[in-house]
């Protein structure tokens, strides 16, 4: 079964930091760009930051550009999303899901309706106080 866990969210101040991780499973992750979505409270869900599963090709949302690093571990089945400087704007659930290489390039990045539904994973929350 595949199988997605995001993992590492917490409470924070503002100017912290945190690393979440999504484990993944059940399916050839090279093959699979993975992408970080959120969904603060009363907001719709929106991308976070991708990277391709063939070259490690990396996009990320304008509002964390410069604090938000991603990056994947394919030994480890793993991609990892540091996040610094956080401030309250970036309290969300945050999100992990996978994307078919058919569909590699980071202009499918956060167009949700290419992620499959079990490829989602469940959130982990991210709370960060002022």
């Amino acid at each position: 079964d595949v199988q997605l866990q995001a993992s590492g969210g917490g409470l924070v101040q503002a100017g912290g930091s945190l690393r979440l991780s999504c484990a993944a499973s059940g399916f050839t992750f090279d093959d699979y760009a993975i992408a970080w979505f959120r969904q603060a409270p009363g907001k719709e869900r929106e991308g976070v930051s991708c990277i391709s599963g063939t070259d490690g090709s990396t996009y990320y949302a304008e509002s964390v550009k410069g604090r938000f690093t991603i990056s994947r571990d394919n030994a480890r089945n793993t991609v990892y999303l540091q996040m610094n400087n956080l401030n309250p704007e970036d309290t969300a659930v945050y999100f992990c899901a996978a994307r078919s290489k058919r569909y590699g390039g980071t202009s499918y990045c956060f167009r949700e309706r290419y992620y499959a539904r079990n490829y989602w994973g469940k959130g982990t929350l991210v709370t960060v106080s002022s």
